[in-house]
C-alpha cells in the first residue's frame, strides 16, 4: 500500500491512484495500456471494473429546456416563459470561430481521442504532482457534455443538482463509461452540437444561442473572434469571468482563449494579437420571462394560456407531468 509522505500530504503513488483510479473501464484495463505497470499506482483494477459492468447500458437524455414563446392571434408577442432559458440551434448555425474556441481552450485534442484523453490525463496527473494538488483536470469535451446531462436532468432540485456535480470516484467512473457511449453513438460533431447547447454561459444563458443574444444581442452564428473566445472563456467559470461585473478578468479570459487558439493552429499569431487588442465590447440584453413581462394589456392573457395547460389533461395526465412538460419549455403557444 503507498504511504503517505511527512505533513499528511499524499506522496505521488497515492495522487496517481486517486486521479487514474478510473482507468479501468469498458471491459479491459485501460490503467494497462496508459501506465505500463498498474500495479504500482495502487489501482483496485477488478472493483473498478465491477462497478463499471453495473452501471446501466444507456445514458437517458431528456430534451433540453428552452423557453415557450406565448403569441397573439396575429403571430405577435405576448411573453417569453421559461425556467432555463435556451434556443436549440444546430452547429451550421453557430461561428466556426465559436466551435473553435470551445474545443482550443476546453479540449484542444478533441478530434484526436476518444471519450477519455490518455494524454490529457497523464500531462495533468504530472502538472498535479507537481503542483502537490489538483491544479489540472483531463476531462475532455465529451465527459463534460455528460455531466451537463445530469444537472439537467437534475432541473432546480438542489439535492439531485448536488449529487450530478459531486466529484467522488463512482460519478467519475459513471461519466466516463456513458462518455465511451456517446462517442460511439453520437460521433464528434454532434456531441460538440450538443455541448454547445447544453452549456450554462451565465446571465441566465444556457447554451451558445441564448448567450449570444444575451451579450451580444445576436444570433451566434454572427459571433466574431474576439466575441467567440469571450463566450468560450465564460465555462470555466459564469460568474467569476462575467464581463458584464468584471470586464478586466474577462479581458484577461478572452485573451488566455485567443492565444490557445493561436497555440493550436485555429487562428494565426498575427489574428490572435489583433483580437487581444480589442476592447470587448457588449450589447446586453435583458433577459424577460414570465407573464410579469408581458407586453402592456397582455399579462392576464399570459397567465390564462399557463393555467390552461396545467390544469387540461390534454397536456398532460397528472398535475406533475404538465407541470414538468411546462418547465421544459420549447413551447410555441
Amino acid at each position: 500500500m503507498p504511504k503517505k509522505r511527512s505533513g499528511g500530504g499524499l506522496s505521488t503513488t497515492q495522487q496517481a491512484a486517486k486521479f487514474l483510479g478510473v482507468a479501468a473501464l469498458s471491459g479491459v484495463v485501460l490503467a494497462g495500456i496508459a501506465l505500463p505497470a498498474a500495479g504500482a499506482l495502487g489501482l483496485a483494477t477488478k472493483g473498478t471494473v465491477e462497478g463499471f459492468d453495473e452501471i446501466p447500458a444507456n445514458l437517458q437524455t431528456p430534451p433540453l429546456s428552452q423557453r415557450t414563446t406565448i403569441l397573439d392571434s396575429k403571430g405577435g408577442l405576448i411573453a417569453s416563459v421559461y425556467s432555463r432559458d435556451r434556443t436549440v440551434v444546430k452547429l451550421k448555425d453557430i461561428s466556426p470561430y465559436m466551435q473553435q474556441a470551445i474545443v482550443a481552450i476546453e479540449d484542444a485534442r478533441f478530434y484526436e481521442h476518444g471519450a477519455i484523453d490518455l494524454k490529457g490525463i497523464l500531462r495533468a496527473l504530472n502538472r498535479n504532482v507537481q503542483a502537490g494538488g489538483t491544479a489540472q483536470g483531463a476531462s475532455t469535451l465529451t465527459q463534460q457534455y455528460v455531466k451537463n446531462v445530469f444537472v439537467e436532468e437534475a432541473g432546480d432540485d438542489p439535492d439531485k443538482v448536488a449529487q450530478a456535480t459531486q466529484q467522488t470516484m463512482g460519478r467519475k467512473i459513471q461519466e466516463l463509461k456513458y462518455a465511451i457511449q456517446v462517442e460511439e453513438k453520437l460521433g464528434k460533431k454532434r456531441i460538440l452540437e450538443n455541448y454547445l447547447n447544453i452549456t450554462f454561459f451565465g446571465q441566465q444563458a444556457y447554451g451558445v444561442e441564448a448567450a449570444s443574444q444575451r451579450y451580444f444581442s445576436k444570433s451566434a452564428k454572427d459571433l466574431t473572434l474576439e466575441e467567440s473566445a469571450l463566450l468560450a472563456g465564460l465555462v470555466q467559470s459564469p460568474t467569476y469571468y462575467t464581463p458584464v461585473n468584471a470586464p478586466e478578468r474577462a479581458t484577461k479570459r478572452r485573451n488566455i482563449v485567443l492565444q490557445r487558439m493561436a497555440d493550436v493552429g485555429s487562428i494565426t499569431q498575427a489574428e490572435a494579437d489583433k483580437a487581444k487588442a480589442n476592447p470587448i465590447k457588449l450589447k446586453v440584453k435583458k433577459p424577460k420571462n414570465g407573464c410579469i413581462t408581458a407586453v402592456s394589456g397582455a399579462g392576464f392573457f399570459c397567465d390564462y394560456v399557463r393555467n390552461v395547460f396545467l390544469t387540461d389533461p390534454a397536456f398532460g395526465k397528472t398535475k406533475e407531468d404538465r407541470a414538468k412538460i411546462w418547465n421544459r419549455g420549447g413551447l410555441t403557444v
